[in-house]
């Protein structure tokens, strides 16, 4: 069998061998470990900075669109409140999205906290790592990765941090084109959609409020990794 034969399937070939060969090296000497670290710790606080920029950029977006519309719905009494109802819907496609991205960003930013705790932490004060089994952990993610939030805990923090107060400002916004702003219509008139009454939409908008109210403070177990959350600041921070 010549030396094309067994790299084109035969058998692992000498570069399969000399792969397993420089990833051990690495695995087992700490210099070399050491070296490929910082390298891999870079690469993934870039990937969690890519990350963040796209969520910052739906926010963005979704923004813009809620400035645009009140801009548009308060410029003259003859302009319909729907328009509003239109931008809760298209709020919460951007929310939607920004759930995904969210999950992909706390992917990334979870593998650098798991290096901040178990490498760095532990060469600032050698007292023990968090995780004894660290690497094989990194290595299982690494060859499986996976999300480590639910997509419910990533809406429910979104609509906390975000979406909440734009489906809040977007509903007053509402409220106040179909009563003040319209006095000479009855709000229930100014609040109808073809075929459907006022009153019917305000009760929907009250439920879609209710239930985002609620998937907000959603009292679950929280599965974002190291996150500051609820934790008084230390004395240094307050110099």
């Amino acid at each position: 069998m010549t030396d094309s034969d067994d790299a084109d399937g035969g058998g692992p070939g000498p570069l399969d061998r000399d792969d397993q060969e420089i990833g051990a090296a690495v695995a087992n000497e700490s210099e070399f470990l050491l070296d490929v670290l910082p390298h891999f710790y870079r690469g993934e606080v870039s990937q969690a900075n890519s990350a963040q920029d796209r969520i910052d950029r739906t926010t963005d977006w979704a923004i813009t669109l809620l400035a645009a519309l009140l801009s548009i719905v308060y410029s003259s009494r003859n302009m319909p409140a729907f328009l509003l109802l239109i931008g809760m819907f298209v709020l919460s496609i951007f929310l939607f999205y920004e759930v995904r991205r969210y999950r992909f960003y706390d992917h990334w930013r979870a593998r650098v906290r798991f290096v901040q705790e178990n490498v760095f932490a532990n060469a600032l004060d050698p007292t023990g790592v968090e995780h004894p089994a660290w690497r094989e952990e990194l290595s299982d993610d690494l060859r499986r990765p996976t999300f480590k939030v639910s997509a419910r805990e990533a809406l429910s923090r979104r609509i906390r941090r975000v979406y909440g107060l734009l489906f809040a400002v977007a509903g007053v916004g509402w409220a106040f084109k179909v009563t003040l702003f319209t006095p000479e219509q009855q709000w229930t008139e100014a609040a109808e959609l073809p075929g459907v009454h006022g009153a019917l939409v305000a009760a929907v908008l009250v439920v879609f409020f209710a239930a985002a109210f609620a998937i907000g403070l959603w009292p679950d177990e929280r599965e974002a990794k190291g996150e500051i959350h609820g934790v008084e600041p230390g004395d240094w921070k307050n110099d």
